[in-house]
Parts: C-alpha cells; structure tokens; sequence
C-alpha cells in the first residue's frame, strides 16, 4: 500500500463572488496575480517548498481555465507517478451525484482519494489566499504538541475579528474555545482557514457529519472536534498573509508588489513562487514610453506611459495611452490616447482609442453595494469598449460594448453594463 506521511487538500472550486466580474467565468483561485502568476500558484508553490508532494486539488465553479493552469502539476514539480498534482471535480456515484457543499463535504467526497494515500496527516488549504508558508514547520508543531487538530492562526485588529473564525487558547497554546465569526468577539486569534488533521480524527469527523447540510470546516469540522475534548492548538503566523476577496484587498495586494521594498516579495530564490510559464516573445518599449514603478509581464508592447500599475503578459499600450494605478492582465490591449486611473482589467479586453476610465466622483453602485464599493473601474475578460467614450469611478463593464451602451458617451460612476459576449 502507498503511505505518504502528510498530503495536501487544496480547496479551489469556490466562486470569489465578491471580486465582481472578474470571476464571472473562471474561478478565484484562476485570478491573475501579480502580472505573472494565479492566485493558486501560492498554496501550490508552498506545499512543493515544503516537501509535500500529493497535493488533491477540488474544483467546481467554472473550472476550465484553472485546470489548464494545473495540468499535470509540471512547473511545481507535481507531475509524479506515486501522489503529484490531481484535480477532483464532483462526479457521479452509484448512489447518485452531489455537488460539493461547504468546504468538508467537498473533502468528504474524496475519502476514497486520501485513503489511498495511507495519511499519517492531512492539510487541508484555501486555494485563494496570498502568502509564503512552510507547512513542515507546521506539522512539527503539531507533532509537538500531540495535537488532534492544529489550525493556522494570525492575529487581526480586534475591530475585524468577526469576520473570521476566533481562537481562545491557553498559555500552551491549546485552544479552549472557538467562534466562528462571532458577533462580539473575545480574541483577536483568526483562523487562516489552514488546517493540520491527524488522519483518523478528520476521518472520523467527516463520517460522523457527512449528513450536515453544507458542511463546513469553521462551522462544523472544528466544533465537532472541541465537542469531542480532541486535542486542537493554534499555530500562530505573524508573516504576510492577504485574503484578496474583494476587489480592494485584489487591488491592494497587487499595488504593494510595486513599493520599493515590497512588503510581499516575489523574487525570493529560497522560496520560490512557481507557476505555468508560456513561451512568450520578448517585451518591447517604445521610444517614446514612459515606464515608473510597475511590473510589466513577458511579451507586453509599451508605447505609451504606464506609472504604479501591474500589467500581465502580452498586454499593449498603445501610443499616448496612460496606465495609472491599475492592474492590467494578460493579453489586453490598451488603444491609443486612452487614459486609465484605478482600474482592474481581466484578460484579453480590448478597449479603443481616445477613452477616460476612472473619471469623476465616487458614486454609490446600481449593481451590487456589497461587491462594488470602492472608487474601481473594473472590466472582465474578454470584454469590448468601444473608441472615445468616458467610464466613471466604481463600475464594472462585462461583454462586449458598443458606443449605443454609453449615453452620450459615458458611463456615470456607480452604474455598469453587463453582457454576452464576455465569455471565451
């Protein structure tokens, strides 16, 4: 029988409906990040830093773009012929077939994989979170205390602990108690939604849950095990750690990349971050470009002036155009003397000649208050606008647009136009 000591659980099928139209069509965790990378290659380049080397990826919500990122797990060195890299999509059983719902019960539907495996112990991760962890530092804590369960812990300012899971622990470090998103809370311990199970206590767990409707690690796994008086302890993380959930904290954590000293760096060699790398052609800067503080991917054409902005691969900025404080991703292209001022735009836009996105005051959005509430123009992939029209603060654009879509030329801060023809 195979026996690996500790395999990985990457939950990646999760929606990110918070970041708008920029996962209309393809998963959070498939979000470009960085110029270069998706915001899977983080947790994946982790687990191989880490010495881990099976690693079961769970997918579900638009999962064509992020499978052909994984493929068979190559530039991680996941492409194995005893554990590697597998995606575990829900399928059809004989006793019928479910979609995943809640985080446990989508690892619940794939006891039969890490059975296979002969676990010792099992990290369960988020596939949609920004930061550098060696998860053997942290099975050895776990190891040392004797711990059932161990859970990955930061501390948050007070005034934001509700939002998260909320560990009380002893002078040991032991937890005594657990909320999860609790109205008043007594801590400012978070959860990072990172998990260390010895095997037989998270199989036994998910057995006994399996009937739970939408069975969730936060809500059900970890009172479970509390209620059971199982050992649980919090392991503490005091380095860089970004949920990039909305798109302010996307925005945000791609605008640090371009700080001198960058608070998340990108270029360790000891830690490296690995991701698929296409054959790309090689960049090109114009005579009359003017390139400050940004990141520019493989193969962009820059003939135009881009200034604290993160662009992809094989973006162009055309001649005359500006590019300011924005994140600009793969393969769009940017039309002559247009200018861009805070904006997130997805793959493969084009937007034409002569335009002004990010004009005007802040307004409320028609859309959706709790997703679009930040002074952003964002546009998703594969999208359209047309020559010479003017796009206003907190709006999103998906589809391909015409000139008829902007009365008298402009889209007013806070509306948005959504249509066919974003879709690859």
């Amino acid at each position: 029988m195979i026996k690996k000591e500790m395999i990985a659980m990457l939950l990646a099928g999760g929606q990110g409906s918070r970041l708008g139209v920029l996962t209309q069509h393809i998963a959070k965790p498939a979000v470009s990040f960085g110029g270069k990378y998706r915001i899977i290659d983080f947790p994946l380049s982790n687990c191989i830093n880490s010495g881990i080397d099976t690693v079961g990826v769970l997918t579900q919500y638009q999962p064509l773009r992020l499978n052909a990122h994984i493929g068979i797990g190559i530039p991680w060195d996941l492409d194995r012929n005893i554990g590697g890299v597998s995606v575990l999509p829900p399928y059809e059983r004989s006793a019928g077939s479910d979609w995943y719902s809640g985080t446990a019960n989508a690892i619940y539907q794939n006891l039969s994989y890490m059975e296979s495996f002969n676990p010792d112990y099992v990290l369960i991760l988020s596939g949609d979170h920004i930061y550098k962890m060696d998860y053997e530092v942290m099975l050895d804590y776990h190891k040392a205390c004797g711990a059932d369960v161990t859970i990955a812990t930061m501390p948050v300012p007070i005034e934001e602990a509700s939002r998260f899971g909320i560990a009380i622990t002893d002078e040991k470090g032991r937890i005594t108690e657990f909320e999860e998103k609790p109205e008043h809370p007594r801590s400012n311990l978070a959860s990072m939604g990172i998990y260390i199970f010895s095997w037989p206590v998270l199989r036994e767990a998910l057995v006994e849950l399996k009937d739970q409707p939408n069975c969730d690690f936060g809500k059900h796994i970890i009172p479970y095990c509390h209620g059971k008086d199982m050992k649980l302890y919090a392991y503490e993380f005091n380095e860089y750690w970004k949920d990039v959930g909305t798109l302010e904290s996307y925005w945000q954590a791609n605008m640090e990349l371009v700080d001198i000293i960058p608070e998340f760096n990108l270029y360790e060699e000891y830690w490296r971050i690995y991701t698929k790398s296409d054959n790309i052609k090689p960049q090109y800067v114009g005579d009359k470009a003017e390139i400050s503080k940004s990141i520019i991917g493989e193969g962009c054409e820059i003939l135009g002036k881009v200034e604290h902005s993160v662009l992809g691969a094989g973006v162009v900025v055309e001649e005359g155009a500006e590019v300011i404080d924005s994140i600009v991703m793969a393969d769009t292209v940017i039309g002559a003397g247009t200018k861009i001022n805070k904006a997130i735009i997805a793959e493969e836009v084009k937007i034409g000649s002569g335009c002004d996105i990010g004009v005007g005051e802040f307004a409320e959005s028609k859309l959706d208050k709790k997703v679009y509430k930040f002074d952003l123009v964002t546009v998703g992939d594969c999208s359209e606008i047309p020559d010479n029209v003017k796009i206003g603060k907190n709006t999103a654009i998906s589809g391909k647009t015409v000139a008829e879509d902007y009365p008298g030329g402009l889209l007013p801060g806070g509306s948005y136009i959504i249509k066919e023809g974003g879709v690859r």
